[in-house]
């Protein structure tokens, strides 16, 4: 879906780009494919359909202005645009900030959101990034001057949630399980239906980011119905190496707008109520990524040394409690029989109980909580069989995998040098290594457990 204010189809010829560079041709791509021969056959007929073309903007009249929540953002231009999330005269309506970027010339509408869950804060973090200086602006990665198309961007999307530090709504509800929405039901409902019909409806393509649910942590990754073509492509583009194949849960952003044929992944990493600089700097890479792919952007996307798909994955669980020790962290590649955790119980000094990987795989998920039952999940295995040596080339010395975008410092911090400034004195009230006060769990907000994929 395009906004017909911002690009057009034109029934006539589309006037040919200017003449690029020539590419230097790269390397096939390796693929590590672990989805089921069933599968893989219903996605790649999928991919056969002729009705998923993308999309060609005519250049044809030239730049038009882009009409969003009853503003008009000029070609070329970036706005800040304030949006309720509740229609009210009265009380609460949370407003949240939008930054449209309007390029000079047609092109696909993408919107980014984050903090569809209040405390996952790798999305807020991410597109404030993107929208400051180090990113937006004339000359940098995102010129306006430069683009084609529009680009949303909304950092916090469940404003009531981000305040309270909770995944929920104000209403103890889940926002992602709530899409498309209803005008007149409960406050998430009356919500995921302003956004809907106001924000995500008039997309072409939209990049979800969100992180692991409370007392779990989960390394890059991304999750997207491959069998949904534009889904299939942007998933693609991100340019990580994870991709899990799922249609997503009922209710969720992502499953309601494939239903409505728009493009839609899911971008996972680190863990709620945390800043994760590398899950934050995979994000930035990314989305930049995604923007090149669609020519939002000019240049070519960057691409992994290798692709695992996967549609399948094994619950690693406790048959003991309690305290819970992690040995393998998120992102380990483990064998079959390796011990990934132990669990002590202090009533029982001495003894111990090792929690074993049942097969080989990828640990795209662990356990950060240290308090575990019986059947507790501890870890989410991603089984593979194909590809291990080429895999293997891609483990860090801990024998992690390192996630394509995670190298080097993350971009937004300053390249100058920084002089230091030496300050001479004694610690007065406490020393450095005193303890960090912390507000205390909401219990209104403990896990229900998560429905994509279940940790139930």
């Amino acid at each position: 879906m395009t906004d017909a204010n911002s690009s057009s189809q034109d029934d006539g010829p589309v006037e040919a780009a200017a003449p690029r560079s020539k590419r230097r041709r790269s390397q096939p791509l390796k693929v590590a494919n672990q989805i089921p021969q069933s599968r893989r056959e219903e996605i790649e007929k999928a991919l056969e359909d002729t009705q998923g073309t993308p999309k060609r903007w005519s250049r044809k009249n030239g730049p038009k202005y882009h009409r969003f929540l009853k503003k008009r953002i000029g070609p070329g231009t970036v706005r800040q645009i304030e949006f309720d999330l509740l229609d009210v005269d009265i009380g609460e309506s949370w407003p949240i900030p939008i930054t449209v970027v309007h390029g000079a010339r047609p092109g696909p509408v993408v919107t980014v959101l984050g903090a569809l869950h209040g405390n996952e804060l790798v999305g807020p973090l991410a597109l404030t990034y993107l929208c400051g200086p180090n990113f937006l602006g004339e000359d940098k990665a995102i010129d306006p001057a430069a683009m084609a198309g529009t680009l949303r961007i909304v950092p916090v999307v469940n404003l009531p949630g981000y305040r309270r530090q909770s995944r929920y709504m104000a209403d103890g509800r889940d926002l992602n399980r709530s899409f498309p929405g209803k005008p007149d039901s409960n406050t998430t409902s009356r919500v995921a239906h302003r956004l809907w019909h106001k924000i995500i409806s008039g997309s072409d393509h939209v990049i979800d980011l969100h992180t692991a649910a409370v007392g779990r942590t989960n390394m890059p990754q991304i999750r997207s119905n491959l069998a949904d073509r534009p889904s299939n492509r942007i998933a693609r583009s991100f340019g990580i190496e994870t991709i899990l194949d799922n249609v997503g849960p009922k209710g969720s952003l992502r499953k309601t707008a494939n239903d409505a044929g728009i493009g839609a992944i899911t971008y996972e990493g680190g863990g709620s109520n945390e800043a994760d600089p590398e899950s934050v700097q995979v994000a930035i890479y990314g989305i930049l990524n995604v923007l090149r792919s669609l020519k939002v952007l000019p240049g070519y996307p960057s691409r992994p040394r290798f692709r695992i798909l996967a549609s399948g994955s094994v619950w690693i669980r406790s048959d003991q409690g309690g305290l819970l020790d992690v040995l393998t962290p998120a992102g380990s590649f483990v064998e079959d029989g390796e011990t990934v955790a132990t669990v002590t119980d202090p009533e029982r000094p001495g003894e111990s109980y090792d929690i074993l990987s049942p097969t080989r795989g990828l640990l795209i998920s662990t356990a950060t909580h240290p308090f575990v039952n019986a059947g507790t999940p501890i870890g989410h295995l991603l089984p593979v069989s194909r590809g291990i040596k080429t895999l293997r080339k891609r483990l860090d010395p801990e024998g992690c995998l390192v996630t394509s975008g995670s190298d080097g410092e993350p971009p937004w911090r300053e390249d100058e040098d920084v002089e230091d400034i030496s300050v001479a004195g004694e610690w007065s009230g406490g020393s450095p290594d005193a303890e960090w006060g912390r507000n205390e769990e909401d219990p209104a907000d403990e896990e229900a457990g998560e429905a994509d994929p279940n940790w139930a």
